[in-house]
């Protein structure tokens, strides 16, 4: 039986020989993720169903990154609950504040955890991210992952898929910022519910791993279980430098799909999400001009070498507009040095950005960033609802790295186009 990608995973990892959209599966977990805003409920849960031993300690990993150096004394309180757990239980794959830490979508592929095959569940919306590098990756609440602390196992109703084929390919400084953005716009926050999408095409295949990161990542923002990229050679050469082996696993020729859609990336031109929904999608030019009291440059969606470099282009003998703040996070510490050698952070500091710590605290106003009554951030985040970066009266517009640097340089948001080079 022919099945696609996602299909393919459920079926392996519950042994049985094939599976349809909406067959029931209780599946083996590859890994399972927490971090230290749903990881106490889920380890609360787990030991209150009387549970003293983790299946695969082997198999998790446990993030400190929303809200990193504690900011108070809840968020020191949860991360003091994550680390009695880590300890506890034999979780040797914890990342603490610091070292080698970071954003948890981004560590789960930089550092090897995830690839092509894998079923991976999160107890976050956006571990989704880890689909850029084939593996079926979704979020999961924390009762969830309390039984997957505890058996290993999870059951899952299988989604059918939605292919969307890319054709054509970027060019800077559009990014693939801009071609999800446009996805969303056009298949609106309830278009993919339930379903996985799988992006393909030759302008997939022309995407680094960083914008696939960024692509699979805003999967949700459509409704979608998961997203994945469909794995190739790129995949293969990024993960053998993490130090894994991976094979190739996609799609079957006559795979059934729910739907296919075609995206021409060639002719794409800068994209913004608008106040209060990220389906609210529309071109640079129409909201250019609105001014800005902050730009963030950061978050599992966009906080990579690929965004840092983009961003640097932009600000080049520039410097941020006196009325802005500009503030940039790189997603890992590993980022963090790199960007460090390559003196990205010192060109962006001179020029008036503030530089955090990887920290997931500016995407949903917990820190480093919160926005007051009535400002405006541009922002390379993921989510722009009422009140995500702060005030319920403050306003947040979606846009790639270069819309966030450019916009920052202007005090108002521009196309970034007229400041690349």
């Amino acid at each position: 039986m022919a099945m696609t990608t996602c299909e393919k995973i459920l079926a392996k990892n519950s042994g049985r020989a094939s599976v349809s959209p909406g067959d029931i599966v209780v599946a083996d977990v590859d890994l399972l993720m927490i971090n230290e805003i749903t990881g106490p409920f889920a380890v609360r849960a787990f030991e209150e169903m009387g549970f003293d031993e983790v299946q695969n300690p082997e198999k998790v990993v446990a993030v400190l990154d929303h809200a990193i150096p504690a900011v108070d004394i809840r968020s020191a309180t949860v991360m003091k609950e994550m680390r009695r757990f880590a300890r506890t239980y034999g979780a040797r794959n914890f990342y603490d504040v610091g070292g080698e830490g970071g954003i948890a979508h981004q560590l789960l592929v930089e550092k090897g955890f995830v690839g092509p095959g894998m079923l991976v569940v999160g107890a976050d919306s956006h571990t989704c991210t880890a689909g850029a590098v084939g593996a079926l990756a979704v979020g999961v609440g924390s009762t969830e992952a309390a039984a997957v602390l505890a058996t290993g196992k999870l059951w899952f109703r299988v989604p059918g898929t939605v292919k969307v084929e890319v054709i054509g390919h970027l060019r800077l400084p559009v990014m693939a910022k801009d071609l999800i953005l446009s996805i969303i716009g056009n298949m609106g926050a309830d278009g993919a519910t339930y379903e996985a999408v799988e992006y393909c095409g030759e302008g997939v295949s022309k995407i680094s791993i960083d914008g696939r990161m960024t692509i699979a990542n805003m999967s949700v923002e459509m409704g979608a279980k998961t997203g994945i990229v469909k794995t190739d050679e790129a995949t293969i050469g990024y993960l053998k430098k993490t130090g894994r082996s991976p094979t190739l696993m996609e799609s079957d020729p006559d795979a059934r799909y729910d739907k296919t859609l075609q995206f021409d990336a060639s002719d794409l031109e800068p994209k913004v999400a608008a106040p209060f929904q990220v389906d609210n999608v529309m071109e640079v030019g129409e909201v250019e001009g609105v001014e800005i009291d902050q730009a963030f440059l950061g978050s599992c969606t966009n906080g990579r070498m690929e965004d840092l470099r983009a961003a640097a282009n932009v600000m080049r003998k520039r410097r941020v507009h006196p009325h802005v703040r500009f503030i940039v996070v790189p997603a890992s510490m590993k980022i963090y040095r790199e960007a460090l050698r390559e003196g990205i952070l010192e060109n962006l500091l001179l020029a008036g950005a503030v530089i955090s710590n990887p920290t997931c605290g500016p995407c949903l106003g917990m820190s480093q960033g919160v926005l007051a009554a009535d400002e405006v951030c541009v922002s390379s985040s993921n989510r722009n609802f009422v009140g995500r970066m702060g005030d319920k009266t403050s306003r947040v517009y979606l846009a790639s790295p270069t819309t966030v640097a450019a916009s920052a340089v202007a005090g108002k948001i521009t196309d970034p186009r007229r400041m690349w080079s």
